[in-house]
This record gives structure tokens, C-alpha cells and sequence, in this order.
């Protein structure tokens, strides 16, 4: 499942993702109110996607946070990998943090394994495969 923080943060980009092209910068406060997200909680994740590169923050009494690329450049996957890390739910099939498990007596013949390397492929083909241009025009065709 993902976590709040997760979802937060998707909520988050998603309504930078609506904005206008060449908008002005969003205020905190603003993306805070429309996402839904505390603001306090949201300064956490937002600093985790503006080292990322993900988001650019501007300061100023006109300051305020946008995309650094195109929404359609900005993947699901991408961000739900800053925030809670790796896709895999096993170490073993992990593509960035490969961790032998402790208790795995022949790695190769596991169908355990074998069976989260599926669900870690179709993951991450899905959310990477999503950007957020694509979401949000998901909502559109939805609503």
C-alpha cells in the first residue's frame, strides 16, 4: 500500500501538473489547500522532490513551487520512488537496492521471488509507463 506520505505527494504534483503552462509559482499554502495536504507535511515532501529535482521552489513574496520539467516528462513512478523508495516489495527483486534475503535458501528457485519480480515488472511498467500529464488528463475523461 502507499503510504499517506505517498499520497500526499501524488495529490501534490498532480494540481502542479494542472497548472497552466508558464504559470507563476504556486504558494505553499495554495498547493497545501487544494491537495488537501497539511502544510507543515507537505514543506517535508516537497524539499524530498526539490532534491530530486522534481519540483523548483522560487522564494520571494511571489514564491511558490513548480514542475522542473513537463508533467508529461514527470512519471508516477518517479515520484513515488523519491518518496518511499524503492518499487519492489521484496529486497531480492529490487533493481536499486538488491538485498539478498536472509532466509532464502536457493534465490534462483524461489517462487516467491519469482512471483514479486512480476509484480515489480507490471509496477513499474504502470507507473512509470503514467506521467502526470496522463493522469491528469485520466481525471478529465473520468469526471
Amino acid at each position: 500500500m502507499l503510504t499517506q506520505r505517498s499520497r500526499y505527494a501524488l495529490r501534490a504534483m498532480l494540481f502542479l501538473a494542472r497548472a497552466p503552462a508558464k504559470s507563476p509559482p504556486i504558494p505553499m499554502t495554495r498547493i497545501a489547500a487544494e491537495a488537501n495536504v497539511p502544510r507543515k507535511f507537505l514543506e517535508l515532501i516537497f524539499a524530498d522532490l526539490r532534491d530530486a529535482g522534481l519540483v523548483h521552489s522560487h522564494r520571494g513574496k511571489l514564491g511558490g513551487y513548480c514542475l522542473s520539467r513537463p508533467a508529461h516528462l514527470i512519471s508516477l513512478g518517479d515520484i513515488i520512488r523519491v518518496i518511499e523508495g524503492p518499487l519492489a516489495l521484496v529486497p531480492c527483486v529490487s533493481r536499486t537496492a538488491y538485498r539478498r534475503c536472509s532466509d532464502c535458501a536457493d534465490e534462483a528457485a524461489c517462487a516467491i521471488r519469482h512471483a514479486m519480480m512480476r509484480v515489480r515488472d507490471e509496477t513499474a511498467r504502470i507507473l512509470d509507463g503514467t506521467s502526470l500529464a496522463d493522469a491528469t488528463t485520466e481525471d478529465l475523461v473520468a469526471a
